[in-house]
């Protein structure tokens, strides 16, 4: 961890693995706002949830978006949040006010110290509205989140109308979107309808970062980046990882 200075003056303090910045938390009283913008992007899931919102996520990191959400006026009723981590668990339970932000909904955040994809395909419970997925090392995918027969598991886990959310980064300073492109044909094959999102741009980021959103309800908002035969890559199998 370190301490840094945001385009404002503001401190931040960053949570550094292998030279990537993973999370980052304000310090004042924006501690649970979200630093870097693509968070934002996720408040998307609340579109396909009811009125008591069960969600998963996948890759906890800072937890930034889970902060977020408990402090807002969102009605999450669950909000599962997966981490492979444990020492990352403890980090962002100490430095980066994940413990304060659950005292805000007491019993709705559950942090949980696994493999994502295992959790899901494990999972026999009541299903979630929304999944997101946020697990990436810098510009480096967690291929195995991103293959047909995880989208098949994710669909299976879902609620009628839900949706799964994820965070893919660009590579080669944002000139390449082949992961993008092979990720939405991995879930095209289990899901009526994949687009993507642009998000906003950050000051400290090297790469651009886009939310593909994996669902079978039919309605596209405006400004999505929709995949057609001929833009859509290479779906991933388990067998070729």
């Amino acid at each position: 961890m370190k301490t840094i200075k945001w385009h404002d003056g503001s401190p931040v303090r960053v949570m550094q693995i292998g030279g990537v910045y993973q999370s980052a938390t304000f310090l004042d009283e924006r501690r649970y706002e979200p630093v870097f913008s693509y968070y934002r992007g996720f408040d998307l899931a609340f579109q396909f949830c009811g009125e008591r919102a069960r969600l998963l996520m996948i890759g906890g990191g800072g937890f930034a978006w889970p902060k977020h959400v408990l402090a807002g006026d969102w009605d999450a009723y669950c909000l599962d949040v997966v981490e492979i981590d444990s020492a990352v668990i403890r980090i962002a339970r100490k430095h980066f006010y994940v413990d304060e932000a659950s005292e805000l909904r007491p019993g709705t955040l559950r942090c949980i110290e696994g493999d994502g994809r295992s959790y899901v395909e494990q999972y026999r419970g009541v299903r979630y509205d929304c999944i997101v997925l946020d697990a990436f090392s810098g510009c480096e995918p967690v291929e195995s989140l991103a293959t047909v027969e995880f989208a098949r598991e994710a669909r299976r886990v879902l609620a009628a109308g839900g949706a799964v959310l994820a965070n893919v980064v660009s590579a080669d300073d944002g000139t390449d979107i082949s992961f993008l492109r092979d990720m939405a044909a991995s879930f095209s094959a289990a899901f009526e309808t994949v687009y993507a999102m642009p998000c906003e741009d950050d000051p400290l980021a090297v790469e651009d970062n886009y939310l593909l959103v994996a669902t079978d309800a039919d309605v596209v908002p405006d400004g999505a980046m929709v995949f057609d035969d001929e833009f859509l890559g290479t779906p991933l199998y388990d067998a070729e990882l």
